[in-house]
C-alpha cells in the first residue's frame, strides 16, 4: 500500500502537462501586454489616423456622388 502511494506522488511530481498551459498562457498574457502598451503610447497618433483617413473617405464619397 505504501509503495503504491509513493509512486503516485512520484507520477504526480513527474506529471508536466500543467506547465505547458501556464507556459501559454504566459506567452498570451505577455502578447496582451505589449499591445496594451502600444495603444496607450500611439493611441492618440492611430486616433487621428483613422479620423483624417475617415474624413478623406467622406470627402472622396462625396465627391463622387456630387459628380453623378
Amino acid at each position: 500500500m505504501l509503495t503504491k502511494l509513493l509512486a503516485y506522488r512520484e507520477a504526480y511530481l513527474r506529471d508536466e502537462n500543467g506547465a505547458t498551459a501556464i507556459e501559454y498562457g504566459l506567452i498570451a498574457a505577455g502578447i496582451s501586454l505589449a499591445i496594451v502598451a502600444v495603444v496607450f503610447t500611439f493611441g492618440d497618433q492611430l486616433e487621428t489616423t483613422f479620423t483624417s483617413m475617415e474624413t478623406a473617405m467622406t470627402n472622396a464619397n462625396a465627391e463622387v456622388e456630387s459628380s453623378r
